[in-house]
């Protein structure tokens, strides 16, 4: 294994878990859309990754900096996108993990009856980035 392989964190034990709507993670419980028009709360969750590639053991609140949260309507995304959003891989005031974002929050970026696709990418403290997540879909 190069060392490489051995920093690129690992995405198929971070799955996306589920898109829901309810009540928000990660900010405010409802934003308002590019046209103005208020969101709902929809929460991404996921599972933090436990391994690298070449499945050495991963401690999530140690080795995890970020993740970044990338949305379009392809699902297809690049090295070249830049993320939506960037959320702390740790609460820094309770010191766990975090495992949930409200979508609601990139209001700026979305429109109501658009399906968008969503994908995320988990950063090490090292800088090294996971490979994109399957892509999931949700609408306002």
């Amino acid at each position: 294994m190069t060392l490489r392989n051995r920093w690129t964190l690992s995405l198929a034990s971070m799955l996306l878990l589920g898109i829901l709507a309810g009540c928000g993670g990660g900010g405010s419980s409802s934003s308002s859309d590019g046209d103005g028009t208020a969101l709902p709360a929809k929460t991404l969750s996921w599972a933090a990754p436990e391994s690298y590639t070449d499945n050495t053991s991963l401690n999530p609140l140690t080795d995890l900096h970020e993740y970044e949260i990338y949305v379009n309507e392809s699902g297809s995304f690049a090295e070249t996108d830049t993320p939506k959003a960037v959320v702390s891989a740790v609460n820094t005031t309770t010191h766990t993990l975090t495992t949930s974002f409200n979508l609601a929050n990139l209001g700026r970026y979305l429109s109501t009856g658009v399906v968008y696709r969503v994908s995320m990418r988990a950063v090490a403290v090292t800088g090294q980035k996971s490979n994109f997540s399957p892509p999931a879909s949700f609408s306002f």
